[in-house]
């Protein structure tokens, strides 16, 4: 089997304490969820290596850090999609997308063409990214992200900042996207509904430490999804079953 993630990291930034260790298989969506300063975003900044703390990373096998080497964050071909997009607006669709095909990792595999039609972006390639709704700018971002020819794809609450109507449009990108991603995909988010219909595996983290999450706790998280309706309290409980209380 190809090697997944393998990371542990200990140390402090900005004096916050983090001790983490996890593994991420080879593919699939694994969520990474928790209280908010629980260190989720330390974490990911830690993979990407734009924080550097003590430990070992390792991605399909390669070493990224360990007590000898340190990749930079410039050299790891990492993807990354936040809750702003952060798109070139003096670009068209097309342009933003061509620029991050130009600055890609080298053998990478999947194309443009591949990219546009699983995010289904043709109809926005000629449009200036002004014109576009939040649903179509992420599309956008993250269509920007897999042409950067990742290895591994870290994506932080990137729905987070859309309202109903355009969290609604993307989701089922999303769903195409992880049914096609041959790569580890690391999600950040509050939303117990992302993660009972989008991830595989999830991780916990509190008060700087991760806390694996079972598949049976995800089963029984899907299962009470699928009868909890809308109201608030249901997602409450349903995000508490999540987060192991």
């Amino acid at each position: 089997m190809t090697a997944g993630v393998e990371g542990q990291f200990s140390g402090e930034f900005g004096g916050f304490r983090l001790e983490a260790e996890f593994s991420l298989a080879p593919s699939g969506i694994t969520a990474l969820s928790g209280p908010s300063g629980s260190g989720k975003t330390t974490l990911l900044r830690a993979i990407a290596g734009l924080s550097r703390l003590s430990g070992r990373l390792s991605v399909g096998g390669e070493v990224w850090q360990d007590a000898r080497t340190f990749v930079p964050a410039h050299r790891r071909p990492i993807g990354m999609v936040f809750q702003e997009p952060s798109l070139l607006a003096h670009l068209p669709v097309s342009g933003n997308l061509d620029y991050a095909a130009r600055r890609a990792s080298p053998g990478g595999t999947i194309s443009r063409e591949e990219v546009v039609d699983l995010l289904g972006l043709a109809p926005l390639l000629a449009r200036s990214t002004a014109r576009l709704s939040g649903g179509e700018r992420q599309r956008v971002a993250l269509g920007r992200a897999l042409l950067s020819q990742p290895r591994l794809l870290l994506m932080d609450e990137p729905l987070s900042s859309l309202d109903a109507a355009s969290k609604a449009e993307i989701l089922p990108y999303l769903e195409r996207l992880h049914r096609s991603l041959s790569i580890p995909v690391l999600y950040v988010t509050h939303d117990a509904g992302e993660i009972a219909r989008l991830a595989d595996h999830v991780l916990h983290m509190r008060d700087g430490q991760t806390v694996p999450g079972g598949a049976g706790a995800l089963d029984e998280a899907r299962r009470t999804l699928a009868a909890a309706g809308d109201a608030e309290r249901d997602r409450l409980a349903l995000a508490a079953l999540l987060a192991g209380l």
